[in-house]
């Protein structure tokens, strides 16, 4: 395999004529904000542009976006952004794409789309979309477009094979091979044969489950097992899943119907998406099943199932707030919460929190841990050997998972036959080129986090994050003092204040007169009189060492110095 993870390269060369390029901007690194840059003949195609959720070590973070800047001077030359499905990690940074140039035509399936553009609409940007179906073809620009139907957890996903006269890409986009989908839709490997046939110069492929073996388990070995947990629940029921997946709404649908319940959507973007899947025809809801969360109080706790958001353990997120007691929705003795979906890697923590949150609420906690509640939406290490058997490509590139799933996915194509020099193992921002079926890493250009902060976007950045961290972890100490600005003599102060920091401010009685004497030491040299950036770092190194080795923190220090 081509490893270039740790590897820093030159920028790119000047794009050949004869060639096609491939940037990933997100998803290679990370489960999340996925995004890649096709380019040829001077045109662009994007191929998804989702978000990342943030971790523990990113506080205050709303969400991850790719790094738009290798772009943005030329969004004129985009033919098209191309959604494979409707997930957030897919589709949720195009409003702030479309927020740079808003008339960037949508492409994708009419579910993708719909979903998109309730998004948008919140925005207020009206998009131009174009819906496609499997088998259909399209020219944009250079670029030469079949889709295929492939399974995944959300129904409407698609593949996408790109077609240049420099060669051809087929992206798998997120997908399994369940062959018996509860839509009855699976991944077309026949179209995979017969494009296969004439030749995938480059496959670029889900990594997400490389790492397991064998299959992924089928949506129908789910269904039984939540009718097993609804048979014997005695009081409400609470189910916890993605907002998006249809799928495992429609079990919960069909498993209350069944038993005499009736069923509340808890959170907006559960309202909004299943409300856009039933009228699409997406989601069956049965007659008079669904309630409105306003009047569960109506209804006996045995006649009652909240569908909510939450499942990652988002801390404002419906089945949080729950587990916090900070919802009009209240779990407690006998009451039972199933967490129906795959841990996202990051989560751990916050999800297991709100576990534990509810446990001593006294509700039971159903999970992927201990009940066959949730199937992943991801093709596992078996069917990939299938993909590559079928398709035969000329070249790979592992996409969409963390470093360790890229790894094994290109190991998966390796034990298949593709040379080990054809697989090629990148990171977001590597520059790979396509060019007389060959496929190389020809350079890297700049590529980062952008974080969205409350209304800021691409504000906060590493070194905001790191002072983040500190204040939340080793707490806030100011120090104020004021200085003769003649003679440098201190009139008033020091004066310190600490918050976060358990130590009462009486502790650092015993560390002023040290800063008395740092300062009169500092202001003796007649240069330094009038430098009060110099006085400030004198106080700070003065309790910043006192801090470090009688309190063992290391605490933000804010030294204040006016002259008067």
């Amino acid at each position: 395999m081509s490893t270039a993870f740790t590897e820093r390269r030159n920028q790119p060369p000047k794009l050949r004529q004869d060639t096609m390029r491939v940037i990933p901007l997100g998803g290679l690194g990370d489960v999340g904000r996925n995004m890649a840059v096709i380019e040829y003949a001077g045109r662009l195609l994007v191929i998804d542009c989702g978000v990342l959720f943030p971790e523990e070590t990113q506080p205050g973070v709303d969400l991850i976006l790719p790094d738009f800047d290798h772009i943005t001077d030329r969004l004129d030359d985009i033919s098209a952004i191309v959604l494979t499905h409707g997930h957030e990690d897919h589709i949720g940074a195009v409003p702030y794409l479309l927020r740079l140039k808003p008339d960037i035509p949508l492409v994708g399936s009419q579910l993708t789309l719909a979903f998109i553009e309730a998004k948008l609409k919140e925005h207020r940007i009206t998009p131009y979309t174009l819906a496609v179906a499997e088998g259909q073809s399209e020219q944009l620009g250079p670029f030469d477009l079949e889709f295929v139907a492939v399974n995944h957890s959300i129904p409407d996903a698609l593949a996408v094979h790109v077609s240049t006269p420099a060669g051809t890409i087929l992206h798998t986009g997120d997908f399994k091979m369940d062959q018996l989908p509860l839509d009855g839709r699976i991944t077309d490997l026949r179209a995979f044969a017969r494009l296969g046939e004439k030749g995938v110069d480059l496959f670029m492929v889900d990594s997400t489950n490389a790492e397991v073996p064998g299959f992924t388990v089928a949506e129908r070995e789910i269904g039984p097992v939540m009718d097993a947990i609804f048979a014997r629940a005695q009081q409400k029921i609470v189910v916890a899943s993605f907002s998006s997946h249809v799928h495992r709404v429609q079990q919960v649908l069909d498993a209350a119907e069944r038993h005499g319940r009736r069923v509340a959507f808890v959170g907006r973007s559960m309202v909004r998406n299943m409300g856009i899947a039933a009228e699409m025809g997406y989601l069956r809801v049965p007659p008079n099943i669904l309630v409105d969360v306003r009047k569960i109080d109506d209804l006996p706790d045995d006649r009652v199932v909240l569908m909510c958001t939450g499942s990652q353990g988002e801390p404002m997120a419906a089945l949080g707030r729950i587990a916090n007691r900070d919802h009009r929705v209240e779990v407690g003795e006998g009451d039972i919460v199933i967490l129906a979906s795959s841990l996202i890697p990051g989560n751990e923590n916050s999800v297991f929190r709100v576990i534990n949150g509810l446990l001593a609420l006294g509700a039971e906690v159903v999970h992927k841990g201990n009940a066959k509640v949730h199937t992943s939406g991801h093709a596992s290490a078996g069917e990939l050997l299938y993909c590559y058997n079928i398709v035969r490509p000329k070249n790979v590139m592992p996409v969409h998972g963390e470093v360790r799933h890229l790894i094994a996915n290109g190991r998966i194509a390796e034990a298949t036959g593709v040379p080990h020099e054809n697989v090629i193992l990148a990171r977001d921002g590597h520059v790979v080129d396509l060019r007389d079926g060959k496929a190389t890493v020809v350079g890297e250009i700049p590529n980062g986090y952008v974080y969205v902060d409350g209304s800021s976007v691409g504000e906060i950045s590493e070194a905001d994050l790191k002072d983040r961290r500190i204040l939340g972890d080793e707490g806030f100490i100011s120090l104020f003092a004021v200085v003769n600005s003649e003679t440098g003599a201190l009139i008033a102060g020091p004066e310190i204040h600490a918050r976060g920091v358990a130590e009462d401010d009486q502790v650092f009685e015993r560390i002023k007169p040290d800063i008395v004497k740092a300062l009169e030491q500092a202001v003796a040299d007649q240069s330094n009189r009038r430098d009060t950036y110099q006085l400030q770092q004198v106080m700070r190194r003065v309790v910043g060492r006192y801090v470090s080795q009688r309190l063992r923190r290391r605490p933000m220090i804010i030294p204040v110095v006016i002259e008067s």
